[in-house]
Parts: C-alpha cells; structure tokens; sequence
C-alpha cells in the first residue's frame, strides 16, 4: 500500500469515529488535531487514537493499554490479539462514558 493511499484509509477512520460520535450524542468530548484524534470523557480518562505511517497502522491507547492496527483484508486488525480496530473502540468508548456506540 502506498502512503497516500494509507492516509486516505486512516482518513476514512477518524470520519468514521467522529460521525459516530456525533450520531449517538454520547458524553464524549473529541478533538482532531493533525493525525491525532483524541477522546475525553467525564472522569478525566482519554483514548488517543493516531495513524503511524511509517508502519500503516492505526494506533489506539487507552488506560487498558496500547493497541496498534493494520489494514488487512479491508478491517483494522491487531497483529497482538486479534481484535478489530472498531470493536476494540467501542468496547473503550462505553467503559469510558457507558454510552454503547457502533461504529
């Protein structure tokens, strides 16, 4: 995959966070800066979610711990355990805020 078309995927990932976010009004304060999505919830807690180009993967950390993803197969998966990108998200998301958001 080349960088362009990697940034147009990691793209597609932020738009598709920040909709879903949007769509369900879920207690979540986000900001996009740059490469770097970040959520923050009431307690003070934070999911920074950024592309890492140089490998083509999607980076996520929470206080659970870091997560990185790779485009395979047309999902995001992590090479570590498995989970996909968007299940892992929205797992995060509702432990932060108790809201369940699909994205």
């Amino acid at each position: 995959m080349t960088e362009s078309e990697f940034n147009e995927l990691a793209d597609a990932v932020f738009r598709r966070i920040e909709q879903a976010l949007d769509a369900t009004g879920a207690d979540v304060e986000y900001n996009i800066t740059g490469s770097v999505l970040e959520l923050e919830f009431e307690d003070d807690s934070k999911i920074i979610i950024n592309r890492h180009a140089p490998n083509q993967e999607i980076w996520l950390a929470a206080r659970s711990g870091g997560f990185h993803y790779s485009y395979q197969d047309g999902k995001w998966v992590s090479r570590r355990d498995g989970s996909e990108l968007f299940g892992r998200l929205g797992e995060l998301v509702k432990a932060g805020c108790g809201t369940a958001v699909s994205f």
